[in-house]
């Protein structure tokens, strides 16, 4: 069955790239609503932006979405996936300002608090988006694919010239909470010559050691190191995950990303929602919704050295 928030969940912090306070409180809504972002800041007429693949717009380092009014909130990503893997399928999440709070640059303060606020069960089943055959899109050497499998399934491998980066690579079955005990602690990730461009475009000016794995010549310089010697990679899974999660349901099917970033995954969901033989809707039973991201996560699955 679809689940909902007990009762609003608040956040404060900064916006990563803009540097800006903002406040965001995740609000319980009802069944088949799925999940809606509201502008607080703006007229009632241009503040909702659904959390979709067709409202996503093309932005460097982040998923953005916006409406047709031109309201956009960026930086979902995390809270996306925050939701995804703690089975939350219905919220309106009003914000007072355009980008999400960033926080520990992991999803994990807010898969914190939504088990700390617990959930509830709605009356409607769960729709689940089933991959029929394989989709895939390249560019160069990156490639984003999705294909059959009885439940969401993502492999992800990346490669990158940074020594202490290299190459890494996982695979992970997202049933039964595996987000929250594998994914959910893994922080956003950047070399330093990336921070210092950045800055000089007026970009990550909310950035900092503490809520982003800052690497430089072989080194972490973030305090304290790494929390999974895979860091990176398992955040770029945890991405993929908050970015399949505009689907509009959950998916069934297994995700491939070769240095993939947010940008491929929204077009890997365009190619498949374009061709109709590539998928089909299903409720899901008691079978399927084992298999789902979330069920039956409970606070004992939160990592506990963060």
């Amino acid at each position: 069955m679809q689940n909902t928030l007990k009762s609003a969940a608040v956040f404060d912090g900064l916006g990563l790239h803009s540097g800006q306070p903002v406040r965001m409180i995740v609000h319980p809504a009802a069944e088949d609503s799925g999940i809606l972002f509201r502008r607080t800041d703006l007229p009632a007429a241009e503040a909702d932006i659904p959390a979709r693949w067709d409202a996503v717009v093309p932005s460097k380092l982040c998923t953005l979405v916006a409406n047709a009014a031109g309201s956009s909130v960026s930086t979902i990503e995390h809270i996306m996936a925050a939701l995804a893997g703690c089975a939350i399928h219905n919220a309106v999440i009003e914000i007072d300002g355009p980008e999400v709070p960033i926080l520990d640059g992991s999803a994990v303060p807010f898969v914190e608090k939504f088990l700390e606020v617990g959930l509830v069960e709605q009356a409607a089943r769960v729709r689940a988006i089933r991959v029929l055959k394989p989709v895939e899109v390249r560019e160069g050497d990156a490639v984003a694919r999705l294909e059959p499998s009885d439940m969401l399934e993502i492999d992800f491998r990346i490669d990158f010239a940074e020594a202490a980066i290299g190459k890494q690579t996982k695979m992970l079955n997202m049933a039964n909470g595996a987000f929250v005990r594998e994914l959910c602690d893994s922080r956003t990730f950047c070399l330093q010559a990336d921070v210092d461009r950045m800055r000089a475009n007026g970009l990550a000016l909310g950035g900092t050691l503490e809520n982003a794995v800052v690497f430089e010549n072989g080194q972490v310089l973030s305090p304290g190191g790494l929390r999974h010697a895979d860091e990176p990679v398992r955040h770029k899974m945890l991405d993929a995950l908050g970015d399949l999660a505009l689907a509009g349901g959950p998916i069934l099917g297994r995700y491939t990303g070769i240095r993939a970033g947010h940008a491929m995954t929204n077009r890997l969901l365009r190619a498949l929602f374009a061709d109709p033989s590539a998928w089909m809707p299903v409720d899901c039973g008691t079978v399927t919704g084992c298999k789902l991201p979330g069920m039956g996560v409970h606070p004992g699955d939160l990592p506990v050295h963060h």
